[in-house]
């Protein structure tokens, strides 16, 4: 076994232990397994947090985007600050409907503030049909990196059903908990190793960032701006905006909000993660240290500029380490994506046609979930194609067709009903997905249209469609009042 596949494998036993011992002392109810008993300090809520921020994207996609386009790259830094200043407000208020009324999963959340069960299971498939990419973003993300990193001792496949494996094996013993567990030894990972390299291979082969910058821009000029077409001003501006509205709205993200102990944590995390989201940033100067010293790769493999630079660069124990972080940013994201899916299937699938299931069988039922999703994105996973940052943007265009619903919910006035809720989420989910199916674009949809036009994201049209749906829909059933509590 050579040095890099050792400190690998070392790495994901070390992770499958500490998700385990996870549950020691814990009575593993569904509440306990799926949101830790609401009792999580604000420390381990922020970590659960950053777990959102710091998965397989951060590793390759940022990295990769980054070395493939250049400048447009730098939307991830726009829009993951732009929403932690929304989760100022928006997180504690969703957190108090939640305690009040025992909410569990974001379906849940939809149906109690609506008065109806039907819109429940509408959010439940709007978030599985979300969250399958982005759980197939991270087992694919995983695959290259342990193969990559081990230097072919593991295919990619192989990797990828032994991380997948080990994943499911500590969820469904010690659910949240065990991944609130991992994550803390992720997150102290993935940073040394992000800040790491994105100061060493800029230093070692430009002599600095300031020069890097300046070599790219003498060899590649204009490679760092927004381009007048295509990934121009037009797409940035509509990029960021989809992606911030939808950051919290992905399921585990939400979920992992019922986790605090009091609303406090929110607000403390709001104020310090855009200076932890800075982070992401030594990523992309690792992508773009390979510009200029791997510059061949193109379409899908531009997620491998990262990996390639590093194991030219460093002896395979350090190559090992870093493909350890990697590894991590996939299996715990990866963790928390299939208790929260899991539990949508036990609570607002299964519960509904079963409605006296006990609290105890519905833990089977979500133990049970937890590996046919395992394995349905596993074997999308090994399908192919498709590169990180497409899975990523596909899922974002659908959860951001919830937030016109969510914040109607919590705002003071009633002039969106249930009604017009279910519209607009329908309305703007069914065009997305249309969108993604048919492979219509805005110069497909517009063809007249200036040309910047056709550079906008198409999800923000699903979004326009959503919200003159929602308060079309509810301005003709006015009479029909909905019930809220909050």
């Amino acid at each position: 076994m050579n040095p890099a596949l050792a400190i690998i494998s070392s790495t994901l036993v070390g992770v499958l232990l500490l998700g385990l011992h996870a549950r020691q002392g814990v009575r593993m109810n569904l509440e306990q397994w799926s949101v830790g008993g609401r009792a999580f300090s604000g420390r381990l809520v922020f970590v659960l947090m950053a777990g959102e921020l710091y998965t397989t994207f951060t590793f390759l996609g940022a990295s990769g985007f980054a070395y493939g386009h250049g400048g447009p790259a730098f939307y991830v830094m726009a829009y993951s600050c732009l929403a932690f200043v929304l989760s100022y407000w928006l997180l504690p208020a969703i957190w108090r409907f939640a305690r009040q009324h025992g909410v569990l999963t974001q379906p849940e959340f939809f149906a109690k503030a609506y008065d109806s069960p039907l819109l429940g299971l509408l959010v439940c498939a709007v978030a599985l049909l979300a969250l399958l990419p982005y759980l197939v973003l991270q087992f694919k993300g995983l695959g290259i990196i342990v193969e990559l990193t081990s230097y072919g001792s593991l295919t990619s496949s192989a990797a990828i059903w032994i991380g997948a494996l080990a994943m499911t094996a500590y969820v469904i013993l010690s659910g949240m908990h065990g991944s609130a567990s991992t994550a803390v030894l992720k997150d102290v990972l993935i940073l040394a190793v992000c800040v790491f390299l994105g100061l060493y291979l800029p230093y070692r082969y430009d002599g600095g960032l300031e020069a890097m910058f300046r070599h790219i821009e003498q060899h590649r000029p204009g490679f760092l701006a927004l381009p007048a077409t295509g990934k121009s001003g037009a797409w940035f501006v509509s990029t960021v905006a989809l992606s911030a509205l939808g950051m919290y709205l992905w399921p585990h993200a939400f979920t992992a909000t019922f986790t605090a102990g009091n609303e406090r944590s929110f607000r403390r995390n709001a104020m310090v993660m855009p200076l932890y989201a800075l982070v992401m940033l030594f990523s992309m100067f690792a992508g773009l240290a390979a510009v200029l010293q791997v510059p061949a790769l193109t379409g899908d493999q531009i997620d491998l500029a990262l990996l390639t630079l590093a194991i030219q660069t460093f002896d395979p124990w350090i190559v090992g380490v870093i493909g350890a972080a990697g590894m991590l940013t996939a299996i715990v994201p990866g963790s928390i994506m299939l208790v929260s899916a899991s539990t949508l299937v036990a609570r607002d699938l299964y519960r509904p046609w079963r409605p006296a299931s006990s609290d105890a069988h519905l833990s089977m039922v979500s133990r049970g979930a937890t590996v046919s999703l395992m394995l349905a994105a596993v074997a999308w996973t090994l399908a192919g194609g498709t590169s990180i940052v497409s899975l990523l943007l596909m899922g974002f265009g659908f959860v951001t067709q919830l937030a016109p619903a969510l914040l109607a919910a919590l705002a003071r006035d009633h002039r969106v009903n249930r009604h017009g809720a279910f519209a607009g989420i329908f309305v703007g989910v069914t065009f997305v997905a249309g969108s993604v199916v048919s492979g219509l674009t805005m110069r497909r949809l517009l063809p007249a249209a200036p040309e910047w036009v056709h550079d906008v994201n198409l999800g923000i049209v699903g979004l326009a469609l959503n919200v003159l749906a929602m308060f079309t829909v509810s301005l003709l059933t006015r009479g029909r009042p909905r019930t809220r509590g909050n």
